[in-house]
């Protein structure tokens, strides 16, 4: 064997196999296909908006039912909603921003990790030449009539095409992910507007929030006398507990519909059968994991606070029993479902203010009334321990805090036989 061509050809076979580790060591880490994260079922949009209109007729029906129409707390009701609506926004846009914030650390992280990488290629590329510079440019002609050994020949050639496909795979490579820089590049660019725009946005909310939580105080000022003294009369807070008691009554009513309507389409195969005489489930026990029942002294209250009023405790001016509880607590803390599932009222009503009630299945209803502001729209569907409302005093209430109630096929109970408050 040719000395020069034994050791030529044994430092391009040391080179190339360096080369070959450098090669695998920086393939290509792009990022895998996000999979899609756990969502609640999705609901039919005709079903929702059929929902919402029978909802939203029902309403008006309890309205048009009132027996007395020049209450003081009637003027609050323009004000209150328009504070629960402008702080429902900012929650979304919050929720929004951090969605862009992390979406955006995300990005940037993901570009350290891609300029990384292309440093990485450049190394590489550059002991691609340093292998090249070494071995001398390929000759094929040279090699077969140099005199050389014929198998050292083959072999010089097998690695001098080694090294001119890891050149070609290093190049493809180095701009793949050169593309990928500036495509991450892009859409930094883009959610760093969409932030930007969501903080101005923020800013508006914040301005005309400011404007409804004035317009209110003006309100209440003026009102404040026949407010105190419309607080006090019995036959008015009679009049709120019926008017509740209906709203619930009527919210069975469709909520009954509702189930009987999915009861009755036709099931995927391979679905379990319901005996016909099963009462039909409501529409939103396919979202929650446990049956509403068994969670009987496991619950926790939906805000932290003081208990002024509890469930059958009479009321210091006459009239109903509390048929909830009272908790005390500063405007603008956040209220937690108890458990999961759908909204099914989310708006104002004469002395309960600003109302939200969830559907949970097996006739169980809970309801969280004098709310500063609702956070969810009917329809949508929450998990334990999620923020649907905050606490305020909206409806006419003397005292900032929640009204909340439990009820089980339209009878009220006590909460804090279900709760627990450790």
């Amino acid at each position: 064997m040719h000395p020069a061509g034994a050791s030529r050809g044994g430092r391009i076979a040391v080179l190339a196999a360096a080369l070959a580790a450098g090669v695998t060591a920086t393939l290509p880490l792009w990022p895998e296909p996000a999979f899609a994260a756990k969502r609640a079922p999705k609901v039919d949009p005709e079903d929702l908006k059929e929902l919402r209109g029978r909802i939203d007729r029902l309403k008006n029906d309890i309205a048009s039912a009132e027996e007395s129409r020049n209450e003081a707390r009637d003027a609050l009701r323009e004000s209150e909603r328009a504070i629960s609506e402008a702080n429902r926004e900012l929650h979304n846009l919050a929720t929004e921003r951090q969605d862009a914030r992390a979406e955006l650390n995300r990005l940037g992280g993901e570009a350290r990790r891609v300029e990384s990488d292309l440093g990485s290629r450049q190394e590489a590329i550059g002991r691609l030449l340093t292998v090249r510079y070494l071995g001398g440019e390929a000759d094929y002609l040279k090699l077969v009539v140099s005199g050389v050994d014929p198998n050292q020949t083959a072999r010089d050639l097998h690695y001098y095409g080694y090294i001119s496909r890891a050149q070609a795979e290093m190049i493809r490579s180095l701009r793949a992910t050169l593309a990928w820089l500036l495509e991450l590049q892009g859409q930094t660019r883009e959610k760093t507007a969409e932030l930007a725009e969501i903080e101005a946005d923020q800013k508006k909310e914040r301005d005309q929030l400011a404007k409804e939580q004035s317009a209110r105080r003006r309100v209440m000022d003026k009102l404040s006398a026949q407010l105190r003294d419309q607080r006090r009369e019995v036959k008015g807070l009679e009049r709120d507990e019926s008017r509740l008691t209906r709203l619930v009554e009527a919210l069975s009513r469709v909520i009954a519909d509702e189930a009987r309507k999915q009861a009755a389409r036709p099931r995927p195969s391979g679905a379990p059968v319901r005996s016909n005489t099963q009462v039909p489930e409501s529409p939103v026990a396919d979202t929650i994991g446990t049956a509403f029942a068994k969670l009987k002294g496991a619950l926790r209250l939906p805000v932290r606070g003081e208990l002024a009023s509890r469930f059958g405790s009479p009321r210091t001016e006459g009239g109903p029993s509390w048929k909830g509880l009272f908790i005390r607590t500063s405007s603008g803390q956040e209220v937690r479902a108890v458990a999961a599932g759908r909204v099914v009222f989310a708006d104002w009503m004469r002395g309960f203010g600003n109302l939200l009630i969830l559907d949970h299945g097996q006739g169980y209803l809970t309801i969280y009334g004098n709310n500063e502001a609702v956070l969810k729209g009917v329809g949508e569907t929450v998990r334990a321990g999620d923020p649907v409302a905050t606490t305020g005093a909206s409806g006419g209430s003397e005292e900032s805090g929640l009204y909340f109630e439990m009820r089980h096929e339209g009878r009220a109970f006590d909460p804090l036989s279900w709760a627990t408050l450790k």
